[in-house]
């Protein structure tokens, strides 16, 4: 058994190195198309297919595959605000992979320190300083112009969470986005990302991703407390299908791998 285990961790700190790389791989081998189609707002769309393309390869190169559990079908030209547990970096990967109906990633500022991946994403997606007042004003105010063109948001209400908590609490700037331009949101439910390519390098690997799409949630006015309404219905949603799906987390030994 000692040894088994150390060829698992021997292939874990090989297989994180290959994860950036097979991402770094993807982009380049659509470079030119990622690079014109970012270049003017109008042609965004065609971005945002070629950032699924992306997605996809990059899944495959990493021995990824989505298995999706469909509660609900998004309709091919609604728009949406996805909300999704987020607890590795594959989640970005996965949500791309998932959904057709075009979409803007909020995300944490940090990520423009990664190479190709940090330029792309800046400039087609929305970036939050986390510690800034101004910053995440700001992003709130973007987010509503895109809501206002018809685009649909991708939020990790959560934040991206490092410990071994199944869900972290919500934060509410998803659901007042959703209640103050009245779209529906898309609670998504991600059970392998934290054991395929979890923070801490040991235990990634791998294998399938398994997601459950639930019905989506309709704002059912413009009162201040919808949004606690969409909040708690969305977590309790995504909480209790977690628990169903990884019901021993809290004392399974591959949560701190």
């Amino acid at each position: 058994m000692p040894a088994v285990k150390n060829w698992t961790y021997l292939f874990s700190y090989l297989y994180v190195p290959w994860f950036y790389v097979a991402n770094a791989l993807a982009i380049l081998l659509l470079l030119p198309l990622l690079f014109l189609s970012s270049l003017r707002k109008e042609w965004y769309p065609w971005f945002f297919q070629l950032e699924r393309l992306w997605a996809r390869l990059s899944l495959f190169f990493c021995g990824m595959w989505a298995v999706i559990d469909w509660e609900e079908r998004p309709r091919a030209d609604g728009q949406y605000i996805i909300v999704a547990n987020h607890t590795s970096m594959i989640d970005i990967h996965l949500t791309l992979r998932v959904f057709y109906n075009r979409f803007l990633f909020i995300g944490k500022k940090e990520l423009t320190k990664l190479p190709l991946f940090g330029y792309f994403y800046q400039k087609t997606n929305l970036l939050v300083d986390r510690k800034s007042l101004n910053s995440r004003r700001e992003v709130f105010e973007k987010a509503g112009h895109a809501l206002r063109d018809g685009v649909g948001l991708c939020i990790y209400p959560e934040g991206i969470a490092q410990d071994f908590k199944l869900l972290a609490p919500f934060k509410v700037g998803a659901f007042r986005l959703a209640v103050e331009h009245q779209v529906p949101i898309i609670p998504v439910s991600f059970y392998d990302s934290r054991f395929r390519l979890p923070f801490g390098i040991a235990g990634a690997g791998p294998g399938r991703l398994r997601v459950t799409v639930h019905k989506a949630i309709y704002p059912q006015s413009q009162d201040p407390q919808e949004a606690k309404r969409l909040k708690e219905a969305s977590y309790n949603v995504i909480s209790q299908a977690l628990y169903a799906k990884i019901p021993h987390y809290e004392t399974d030994p591959r949560r701190s791998r």
